[in-house]
């Protein structure tokens, strides 16, 4: 009887475990996640990609995540190996083309590039009903700690130029999924929250 309640106990502690290491990241309680710290060390010099695709640029969307904010072009159908971009810090935005320099909030610029057009190639309507020099349709930057303001500079010749004010000059990365060019910007230089 004693070795049957040790077995019990047992499952029951396992069963216990697996179940709270099972929980998805945003279940997390907000003790655990208030002592991880965030990443260092992506830099905040310039990094591109050389690589290129026809598939037009559909969205840009924005979120907010603990430790830093995020950008996300979406390009529907691109592979990964056909995603290059450009991304860095510039004192002003100028538009591809005609030179036309287009302001951008916030204490520093970056400015980010895609080798994809926001147009269809075949007929040249656009996929992104978004106006060069305007803000980026659809994205609301209130109560980003490190975004402040997101125009659309333009495609021109199969590339699409976005401005990216943040708060600062802070550390980011670039990372490529099938499908979308993510933009992840620090919040802080020392990865405290």
């Amino acid at each position: 009887m004693v070795r049957k309640s040790r077995i019990w106990a047992t499952l029951l502690v396992g069963v216990t475990a697996l179940g709270v290491t099972t929980l998805p990241a945003e279940a997390a309680p907000v003790t655990a996640m208030q002592s991880t710290a965030c990443p260092t060390g992506w830099g905040s010099l310039a990094k591109t990609r050389t690589a290129g695709t026809a598939t037009p640029v559909t969205n840009v969307r924005t979120g907010r995540h603990a430790c830093y904010d995020r950008m996300v072009i979406d390009i529907p159908g691109a592979s990964r190996s056909h995603l290059g971009y450009s991304v860095r810090y510039v004192n002003h935005l100028y538009q591809d083309g005609s030179g036309r320099l287009i302001p951008v909030g916030g204490g520093a610029v970056l400015e980010v590039r895609v080798t994809a057009p926001s147009y269809d190639p075949d007929t040249g309507a656009p996929t992104y009903p978004a106006k060069a020099g305007r803000s980026l349709p659809g994205v609301n930057l209130t109560g980003y700690r490190t975004f402040r303001d997101a125009r659309f500079a333009g495609s021109f010749e199969g590339d699409t130029q976005l401005g990216l004010g943040v708060r600062a000059r802070l550390p980011f990365r670039v990372l490529l999924v099938d499908g979308h060019v993510v933009v992840d910007v620090a919040h802080t230089w020392t990865g405290a929250r």
